[in-house]
């Protein structure tokens, strides 16, 4: 069986550390050059390729002597800083031996939030590609300190499938899959095509099977539902499953399969709906509600009857209802502490909109 996927040009390939590392903890060299072999054929079918790379705390265990990942922050941290080295000069030797060129980028939450720094990020892996190189995307673990915990890299995946508009993002763990139930307790099928995303619900819970790696099945759903979301094909397979790229590229029925949901729309509006986090909520009337998702209209002041939460100008705010139901989400031109003067009033002139239509994304 064929499954009928997308016209692929550009793929991003997410790999965990668990896929990366033998049962001792170190980097698994043998896999690194089997996923560079892989990825190196798509280039010389003419495909665009971004690697998501973890493993890189893993990597450092080995150096420092240290037997376990360790829980505190500065011990990740170190691990994190020597092992990133060692796992880019890994897969440059991998890499090199198929001629193609590889290039570290180092990213965190706050390049994603920052709209400046976003774009700058954009316009570096776009550069990259068209010349050739496969962009080996990693978080700066050693500066980051939530992002330590953020899903084993993969949110990353997706927010760099929006960042770069790839086609399809394929997450390579070690499972086959998403089963109908839990394969090591029940008699389960491997569900190969999902097309309704409420049928991962369920599986939020799921928590990491190795020590290794912090990303269990709640990060890929949440991964998942963001790509999907945003125009983008998603892919969960076994990184040790024999040519496990070629085969999902031809179209074969391996691992689980979600097709995208939405045409992609403007970089901008993805960026707000996907990337950026809400500060706070800007509580509009019937009518603005109606002008804003019927009318295509920006939220002016005269909509607005309140205000929840702690926001700046520039912010990213939902905004409710009168029933408090949220339906958008936008970058505001005020802050929370001058919503009161403003609300229920008229532009003046020379005012600004609470939030721009071109700033405002309804959910």
């Amino acid at each position: 069986m064929t499954r009928a996927l997308p016209n692929v040009r550009r793929v991003v390939v997410k790999v965990g550390s668990t896929s990366l590392t033998g049962q001792n903890g170190r980097l698994d060299d043998e896999q690194v050059r089997a996923l560079a072999g892989q990825i190196g054929a798509l280039r010389r079918k003419g495909l665009q390729c971004v690697l998501v790379s973890s493993g890189a705390i893993a990597a450092g265990l080995d150096p420092l002597a240290l037997k376990r990942k360790p829980n505190d922050i500065p011990s990740l941290q170190a691990a994190a800083s020597v092992g990133q080295g060692i796992l880019m000069h890994a897969y440059q030797r991998a890499f090199a031996k198929r001629r193609v060129p590889v290039g570290q980028v180092l990213l965190t939450q706050d390049d994603f939030v920052r709209r400046k720094a976003y774009l700058n990020a954009h316009a570096a892996l776009a550069r990259l590609l068209d010349l050739g190189v496969v962009p080996i995307v990693n978080e700066n673990d050693t500066v980051a300190v939530d992002e330590i915990r953020f899903g084993d890299n993969d949110r990353l995946a997706a927010l760099v499938s929006i960042m770069v508009h790839a086609d399809l993002l394929v997450i390579l763990s070690d499972i086959d899959g998403v089963y109908s139930a839990d394969p090591k307790r029940h008699r389960a099928e491997l569900l190969t095509h999902i097309d309704d995303l409420r049928a991962l619900d369920g599986l939020r819970a799921g928590k990491s099977g190795s020590p290794l790696g912090s990303g269990g099945m709640a990060s890929k759903v949440e991964a998942v539902r963001v790509a999907s979301a945003s125009g983008t094909g998603v892919v969960i397979a076994n990184a040790r499953a024999d040519a496990i790229l070629r085969r999902i590229l031809q179209g074969e029925e391996v691992g689980t399969f979600f097709p995208a949901h939405r045409v992609r729309g403007r970089s901008r509006k993805l960026w707000i709906e996907f990337v950026q986090n809400a500060r706070g909520t800007i509580v509009v009337d019937v009518g603005a509600q109606k002008a804003l998702v019927s009318g295509g209209k920006s939220l002016l002041p005269a909509g607005v009857v309140g205000h929840r939460g702690a926001f700046a100008i520039g912010d990213a705010v939902e905004v409710a209802g009168p029933d408090g139901s949220v339906f958008a989400k936008g970058i505001t031109n005020y802050g929370a502490d001058e919503i009161p003067s403003i609300q229920g009033s008229s532009i003046k002139e020379g005012g600004r909109e609470v939030i721009h239509r071109d700033s405002l994304v309804i959910l």
